[in-house]
């Protein structure tokens, strides 16, 4: 599934068919909103776009462009609706495009995606992870609300750094290795092309072993206290942006 953790993969499906919850990753209405007001990320908010039908991200904003990949309506390790974080919006031939940020590798890449098959949402929401210090900070409307210690990936393999957004929730075993919150992203590990029959994305979640807090400890997520991952869980949405600083 992701860089995320060993000894747990291997109950990967199991988990999921089990504990999944998509329902936390959609506890808020999705508003009728005017893609006319819709912009690029700023540090007091940024908006997220569900997408409604099954549609092609594009290079360009232009119907003849070379396609990136389908952008689906579900989210695949949650079941919840995709929702994805937008980076631009841009009106050709009278046609509104967006740009959004898709959980595809390379870490990083965009598409192009007609806003017809879109409903947005603005999110005041945005998480700030600090590497060197090994802080995970959480801002609403550019406000500090939260603070925590983390542990980030080990020099081996370690936790990339860019701009990400939270790409789904999921519940897990409260007492498992994980911990009781695991938040996927957008980005993967740039060390591991696969980790126990996962892809290598990366995520935000708990732990069984909260006296490696502050420390390399992982393989390339970024672990918490399970008191404070059900913090950050309860504050951010899916789409929500993650910058990860070196």
């Amino acid at each position: 599934m992701t860089a995320m953790e060993r000894r747990t993969a291997p109950a990967r499906h199991r988990i999921l068919a089990l504990f999944t919850v998509g329902l936390i990753a959609i506890a808020f209405a999705w508003p009728q909103t005017g893609s006319a007001t819709v912009g690029a990320p700023t540090k007091t908010a940024s908006w997220g776009a569900r997408v409604l039908a099954p549609t092609a991200a594009r290079t360009r904003p232009d119907p003849a462009s070379k396609a990136v990949g389908v952008v689906q309506t579900t989210a695949p390790l949650s079941g919840g609706p995709m929702v994805l974080l937008v980076l631009e919006r841009r009106v050709v031939n009278d046609r509104e495009w967006v740009r959004l940020l898709l959980p595809r590798r390379p870490n990083g890449t965009s598409g192009w995606v007609l806003s017809d098959v879109l409903r947005f949402r603005q999110n005041p929401m945005r998480i700030v992870i600090d590497q060197s210090d090994r802080i995970t900070s959480v801002y609403r409307s550019g406000v500090l609300v939260l603070r925590v210690r983390n542990a980030i990936g080990k020099r081996e393999t370690p936790t990339p750094f860019g701009r990400f957004a939270i790409a789904e929730k999921i519940l897990t075993p409260p007492n498992g290795f994980l911990g009781p919150v695991v938040m996927p992203t957008t980005g993967f590990s740039e060390t591991l092309n696969e980790y126990e029959g996962g892809n290598g994305r990366f995520a935000l979640h708990g732990t069984s072993l909260p006296e490696l807090i502050g420390t390399r400890a992982s393989h390339g997520c970024i672990r918490h206290r399970n008191d404070n991952i059900l913090k950050i869980s309860r504050l951010v949405s899916v789409g929500t942006p993650v910058n990860i600083q070196p």
